[in-house]
C-alpha cells in the first residue's frame, strides 16, 4: 500500500535500502538559501537525494507572480526524472522539523500525477533525536523517465480567487501566522494584510507539541471550526508564497478532506498588484485554534 500523505520515522527506517523509494531532503532556510545544502552535505537520511526550494520547487520570478510560483511542468518532469521517480516508485519528502518545504513538493508530485508521495512526519529533528543513522556528502539516483502532467482543476489563478471572493460559495484559508495574516507584521512582502473574506488557518496549528501532525480527527475538528459548511472543492489555501499554504492541504488530506485547491501566487502575488483589495484587520472571520 502506497503512502500518500505521512510516513513515520519507524516506517521509513525499514524502507531506507528500498529500491523503491525515493528519499528527498528538502530542508531549507527563507534567511540563507544554500543552508539546506550545507546541512545535507553534512549528514542526512541515508539515500536521500537534496532538492533546493528556490532551484527545483519553484519556477521564474518575474516581479509579480509570487516568490515561489509554479515551476513550468516541463522543467518539473525533468526534475523529478532526474531524481529517480516514475511509476511504482514511493517517494518520501522531509525537511528539518515542521514540513513546511516537504510539502511543497508533496503538492507538486500530486498535481503532476504522482500520488505515491509521502512527508516525514516530524522530519528530520525526530530522526535525530530517535539516533537514526546518517549520511553524508552528495548522493545521487540513476535518472528515470518521469510521466505526468498538471491537474488543472487543482489551481486558482489570481483572477479565480478575485472572483471567489466576490460571488460567495467559497472558503479562502490564509496559513500564515496570524500577525500577518491581520496586518500587524509583515517581514517578508512589501504589503501587509491578507485577502478579502480569508480566514486564517496558521500551519503550526496542523502539529501537536511533540511537532508531528495531530490526529485526523482533531485536524478535522479545528479546520471545521474555520471553514464552516463549505465544501473541501470550494476551500483555497494560500499563505506568503505558495509554500505553506501546501501544509493545509496536506493537512486536510491527512484528516480525509480532499479536493481542497491552491493559489500558487498567494500573498506575494495577490500583494504586487496595487489595484487588489487588501483587508489589515479582524473584519473577516479569524480561528484560533481551541487548547
Amino acid at each position: 500500500m502506497a503512502f500518500t500523505t505521512l510516513i513515520s520515522t519507524d516506517a521509513l527506517a525499514l524502507h531506507v535500502t528500498d529500491r523503491a523509494f525515493v528519499i528527498a531532503d528538502c530542508r531549507y532556510n527563507l534567511d540563507n538559501e544554500a543552508w539546506g545544502a550545507q546541512e545535507y552535505a553534512e549528514r542526512h537520511i541515508p539515500g536521500a537525494q537534496y532538492v533546493h526550494l528556490g532551484h527545483d520547487l519553484a519556477g521564474t520570478k518575474t516581479g509579480t507572480n509570487g516568490r515561489h510560483p509554479l515551476p513550468d511542468p516541463e522543467a518539473l518532469t525533468r526534475t523529478f526524472g532526474r531524481l529517480g521517480i516514475a511509476a511504482g516508485v514511493q517517494v518520501v519528502a522531509y525537511d528539518q522539523d515542521t514540513g513546511m518545504f516537504a510539502s511543497r513538493l508533496w503538492w507538486l508530485l500530486r498535481w503532476m500525477g504522482h500520488d505515491a508521495v509521502a512527508v516525514l512526519d516530524g522530519g528530520f529533528a525526530k530522526w535525530i533525536a530517535e539516533r537514526r543513522p546518517t549520511a553524508s556528502g552528495d548522493e545521487r539516483r540513476a535518472s528515470r523517465d518521469f510521466e505526468g502532467s498538471p491537474r488543472a482543476a487543482w489551481t486558482m489563478s489570481a483572477e479565480d480567487v478575485a472572483a471567489a471572493t466576490r460571488t460567495g460559495g467559497w472558503r479562502l484559508v490564509d496559513a500564515r501566522s496570524p500577525e500577518r495574516y491581520r496586518g500587524e507584521s509583515e517581514p517578508i512582502d512589501r504589503v501587509a494584510g491578507h485577502i478579502p473574506t480569508a480566514v486564517n488557518h496558521f500551519f503550526k496549528w496542523n502539529l501537536d507539541e511533540r511537532g508531528t501532525f495531530r490526529t485526523p480527527e482533531e485536524i478535522r475538528r479545528r479546520l471545521e471550526e474555520t471553514v464552516g459548511g463549505v465544501p473541501p472543492e470550494r476551500i483555497i489555501s494560500y499563505c506568503g508564497s505558495g509554500v505553506t499554504a501546501c501544509h493545509n492541504l496536506l493537512a486536510l488530506e491527512h484528516a480525509g478532506v480532499r479536493g481542497a485547491k491552491l493559489y500558487p501566487g498567494s500573498w506575494s502575488e495577490w500583494s504586487s498588484d496595487p489595484g487588489r483589495p487588501v483587508h489589515t484587520n479582524t473584519e473577516t472571520a479569524e480561528h484560533t485554534p481551541k487548547k
